[in-house]
């Protein structure tokens, strides 16, 4: 079997993460956001795998159970609070939200 080496992975977490930093910050549209966010959270998901492999500890596997369930969560959460946002303004576009205002 073809062992892949740490720094492979610990790359392609930190290029999915800067895709995810760019996709929060750069895009407007709250669904696109909100990927980007969870391409941010598979990205420190795959980090945690690949350290708890190499070092042959189970903990890192353990704690990504724990962040795959905050990210169903907060993907529940935040697709209710699209919806609600776009039945109050009839927008999904960040910039154009002014919920806080009267």
């Amino acid at each position: 079997m073809n062992n892949i080496p740490l720094e492979y992975y610990i790359a392609l977490s930190g290029i999915l993460f800067t895709i995810g930093t760019l996709g929060v910050i750069l895009r407007r549209n709250a669904i696109i956001v909100f990927m980007s966010l969870e391409i941010m959270l598979n990205s420190v998901n795959l980090a945690f795998i690949s350290f708890a492999r190499y070092l042959g500890d189970t903990s890192g596997e353990i704690f990504v159970f724990f962040v795959m369930a905050v990210a169903a969560a907060e993907s529940a959460i935040g697709l209710a609070i699209i919806l609600a946002l776009f039945r109050k303004k009839q927008t999904i576009y960040v910039d154009e939200v002014n919920v806080l205002k009267h």
